[in-house]
């Protein structure tokens, strides 16, 4: 367990040789009706002065905060002022040599992602607003020197007020707590940029891959009124960047510390409601039948043509779901839904090769076969729904025989489209020609192999699992480069991470010794940079915007990738694995985490009596959009008009379920 140990030891404050902290300054004042005028400020001890006569005074104070630096900014107005303050630390790491980190939205330079995202693509400098990020933190790593320094805001509460406009310079309607953090990198050295209120530059990211013009938002200050802002500045050491990324984590949640949520439901409240789900949402008119769970309107919730069986629709797991639930509940109608589901896709649902029928518009009949790309994601995702439920339907006395010659067809299947290197294409045909050669989606394969083996008890499968964690360790977890996983993006994701947990965590359940040891690891390893997309603060929102209203909590809550910038409430199983590896490496910080994500995803179901902006109850919601950034409608506060329920529904099913991986693979 070595590497486990490194990996939970922060390296010393008073070994890291820290270098005196530099602070440069400048302040930008508007004029309602002027453009800003911006003023350089010269660092004077305990004050910043300008050449200028200003109309404020503002001064700072540097402490010794435990092995940190604490950085507090205190801003006093004269007179009525609308102001802009910026403030950032230089380092002397040469930017070629650097990466950087922004919690839940920027990793390595984010290369993956297109120009049209944020990236080094676009520019080698760039600010954010701070509720972008799943800690308020602007992080750097000198890959030459191993030294680090990041940034961290302190805030002692949050408020958010609304604007009139969305770019340009703009004055806030009300208070707000949001300052904006980032990196400059012009001169070819980073600096760590920090400031207050708000800005985002050199461009703003509005929605899925669209970038506009960049925002600086003014707050006013009253004559003899003040505000003070603090931050905490760490420098340290790491071994190389995924060492960072988890002593980071680890810093951040100490000083965020993140409680749990007081739960609005116990886990059978939530499992009662959202079985509404499987009744409303199911459609039986087709060959194929299915819990309609993509494409559909927040506001109706009424079922559409729109199948996909993996991610968004999730349509097996949940026929397991509403079967396994109405027999445990005596509820027939609920168990014949489920029945049904699985019988219409084992008669209709598989190719000539074995493979699933997995996206379609079904109204125009089931599509050919050659007119099918497969992803190795659904594929695995429909063979773990099927295991479970031959898994289930076995301990009651009932069998399968059709259902267990095609899964077995599949893994074979699976296993013969393994690459020699170990990686599964993401995307492919039915005669195993690359649609998308990438190993990105590779270990969501993972865990379905090492079901096939416990269930079938052929080695083959075990093997070929084993290949795949090697793939992952030699270029993905060691490169600390979690890419490529969800459907609709191929960029830095928080699922290929989490997929990267789940395919390790699967192995140590069924190896020993030092091969357990091993894998246990590399969990580890995946494990913080999974929980880096999970937000451990409580974002602010203005009075007017629906989630504000309703009281969200967001600790708890994670981003989806550089692409889609908003959060959800996708967990499956990973709660329960890092839950798990506390057991394993005393490292409590991980039981905790799980105390809060399981506390807080609950929030936001629709019930009765609070439909939380659905139509429908027990339908949980999707884009839940937290910052300024939506998928075409609505912005912060509210959802986009479309949304997709199914995966929703299995998530939250599962972190309801906390023991049925274990018992699959334990017993």
């Amino acid at each position: 367990m070595r590497k486990i140990m490194m990996l939970l030891l922060a390296v010393p404050w008073c070994q890291v040789n820290a270098q005196p902290i530099e602070l440069n300054a400048r302040v930008s004042l508007k004029q309602p009706g002027n453009m800003a005028v911006t003023y350089p400020l010269r660092d004077k001890g305990n004050l910043f002065s300008a050449d200028a006569d200003l109309p404020l005074v503002i001064s700072k104070q540097m402490t010794k905060d435990g092995d940190d630096e604490k950085l507090t900014v205190t801003v006093t107005a004269n007179q009525r002022v609308y102001f802009n303050l910026n403030l950032s630390i230089p380092t002397h790491f040469a930017t070629d040599d650097c990466e950087f980190y922004l919690p839940g939205f920027w990793y390595h330079k984010n290369l993956r992602s297109p120009q049209s995202a944020p990236s080094f693509h676009t520019s080698k400098s760039w600010n954010f607003r701070e509720d972008r990020l799943s800690s308020p933190l602007s992080g750097v790593y000198d890959s030459k020197s191993g030294k680090t320094l990041s940034v961290l805001r302190h805030l002692d509460g949050c408020c958010d007020a609304l604007t009139t406009h969305q770019e340009g310079e703009v004055i806030l309607s009300g208070k707000t707590s949001l300052g904006y953090l980032g990196f400059d990198n012009s001169s070819g050295l980073a600096a760590v940029t920090f400031g207050y209120p708000y800005m985002e530059t050199p461009q703003r990211y509005i929605r899925k891959l669209t970038l506009v013009n960049p925002i600086v938002a003014f707050a006013k200050l009253e004559k003899g009124e003040q505000i003070s802002l603090s931050w905490i500045i760490r420098q340290s050491k790491a071994d190389d960047y995924g060492q960072f990324i988890a002593q980071t984590w680890t810093h951040c949640f100490d000083r965020l510390n993140p409680q749990p949520v007081q739960p609005l439901y116990t886990a059978d409240e939530m499992k009662a409601q959202l079985s509404d789900y499987f009744r409303k949402s199911y459609v039986d008119k087709y060959d194929l039948k299915y819990n309609s769970g993509i494409s559909i309107r927040c506001d109706d919730c009424l079922p559409v043509d729109h199948v996909q069986l993996g991610f968004c629709g999730r349509v097996l797991l949940n026929a397991f779901n509403a079967l396994e639930y109405g027999e445990q509940r005596g509820d027939a109608a609920l168990v014949k839904i489920g029945q049904e589901i699985f019988d219409s896709w084992l008669k209709y649902g598989f190719t000539a090769k074995g493979y699933f029928k997995e996206d379609m518009h079904i109204a125009g009949g089931i599509p050919a076969d050659n007119d099918i790309v497969h992803s190795i994601r659904q594929q695995s995702e429909a063979v773990y729904a099927v295991l479970h439920y031959l898994n289930y339907e076995k301990k009651q006395g009932r069998k399968h025989l059709e259902w267990e010659k095609k899964m077995r067809t599949l893994l074979n299947n699976m296993v013969e489209l393994l690459k020699d290197d170990g990686h599964f294409p993401r995307k492919f045909r039915d005669d195993h020609s690359d649609v998308d050669a990438s190993g990105g989606s590779t270990p969501s394969a993972t865990s379905t192999l090492v079901m096939g083996y416990k269930y079938f008890g052929d080695k083959r499968y075990l093997a070929a699992a084993k290949r795949t964690v090697q793939y992952l360790e030699q270029n993905i977890i060691s490169k600390s480069d979690y890419f490529s996983s969800t459907l609709d993006a191929n960029c830095e994701d928080k699922e290929a991470a989490i997929s990267a947990v789940t395919a390790t965590y699967y192995l140590a359940m069924v190896t020993k010794k030092q091969e357990r040891s091993h894998y246990i690891d590399l969990c580890v390893q995946a494990a913080y940079f999974a929980l880096s997309w999970y937000y451990l603060w409580d974002v602010p929102f203005a009075e007017g915007q629906m989630l504000g209203d309703l009281g969200l909590k967001t600790r708890g809550w994670s981003n989806v990738s550089v692409e889609n910038n908003h959060i959800d409430v996708f967990v499956f199983e990973l709660a329960h694995i890092v839950n798990w590896l506390a057991g394993q490496t005393g490292e409590q910080r991980f039981r905790k985490i799980h105390d809060v994500i399981y506390s807080s995803l609950n929030q936001l179901l629709p019930t009765p009596q609070r439909l939380c902006g659905i139509g429908v109850p027990g339908f949980n919601p999707e884009v839940v959009q937290h910052t300024q950034w939506d998928y075409g409608r609505n912005g912060k506060g509210f959802y986009n008009d479309i949304f997709a329920p199914g995966w929703t529904i299995a998530s939250l099913w599962e972190l309801y379920s906390p023991h049925r991986t274990a018992d699959f693979l334990t017993k």
